[in-house]
Parts: structure tokens; C-alpha cells; sequence
């Protein structure tokens, strides 16, 4: 699974509400593959939720083709444990998730044919937390 070699800062903020509803800016267009799957609302994705897309890409077109990953898990999501009282303070790392905002390009993949890489587009978008669309290159 992906996960950030070193980090500046442990713990983050989670970041709600004055960036809510923002489409990205940046990671829109399909640049290294071919074909894309565009985000069209926001989440957080998990590292599991993106290696569990990659397999079902990668397991689809008998691992033929190439296929970018266009984002990366760097911020950290803390859990504390259940039967932790309030006011103990922020808990440990737990996972990792990566920001996606609609019109983010997820994966690219190039070296197969468009109704291949459509069907293996498809299938990893189930495995996602985002409502995607499968888009081409310009």
C-alpha cells in the first residue's frame, strides 16, 4: 500500500468546510496515458481503496498496458481507541488518505484498446469512494 516515506508534521487538521465544494485545479487532464477516470464528486480515498482499484485495473487487462496512479495518500487520518474518555487527546496515525476533488484525473492507462480500458475503468471506479467517468486524452 502507498504510504509517505517521512512527513513534516505527524498530525494534521482534517481540513472540513472552507474548501468544500472546490473543483481542482490541478491533475485534470490525461498527460501520461491515454485514457483517465475523472473524479466527479469529492472524497478522501483511502491507500487500501486505491491498491484495491489498481488490482482490478491491472487484473482486467491481464497485466498488459501501463498504468498511472495520479494520487497519492499523504494525509494522515488519526483513530483513537474505543474506549478512550473525551479530552485525551488527539490518537495515533491510523491510515492514510489522499484528497480528491471533482474533475481529478485517479488513474491513467495507455497500450490497450479503448473498450478494454473502458470496462477496466469501470471496475476500478466500483472500488472507489467517488463517482467517476471514464475520459481520453485530448
Amino acid at each position: 500500500m502507498l504510504v509517505p516515506k517521512k512527513f513534516k508534521h505527524r498530525k494534521w487538521h482534517k481540513g472540513r468546510g472552507r474548501n468544500k465544494g472546490m473543483v481542482a485545479s490541478r491533475n485534470t487532464e490525461v498527460c501520461f496515458g491515454q485514457f483517465g477516470l475523472k473524479a466527479i464528486t469529492e472524497a478522501w480515498v483511502t491507500s487500501r481503496q486505491i491498491e484495491a482499484a489498481r488490482r482490478a485495473i491491472t487484473r482486467h487487462v491481464k497485466r498488459g498496458g501501463k498504468v498511472w496512479i495520479r494520487i497519492f495518500p499523504d494525509k494522515p487520518v488519526t483513530a483513537k481507541g474505543s474506549q478512550a474518555t473525551m479530552g485525551s487527546g488527539k490518537g495515533a496515525p491510523d491510515h492514510y488518505v489522499a484528497v480528491v476533488r471533482p474533475g481529478t484525473v485517479i488513474f491513467e492507462i495507455s497500450g490497450i484498446d479503448r473498450a478494454l480500458a473502458q470496462e477496466s475503468m469501470r471496475l476500478a471506479g466500483h472500488k472507489l469512494p467517488v463517482k467517476t467517468k471514464f475520459v481520453e486524452k485530448l
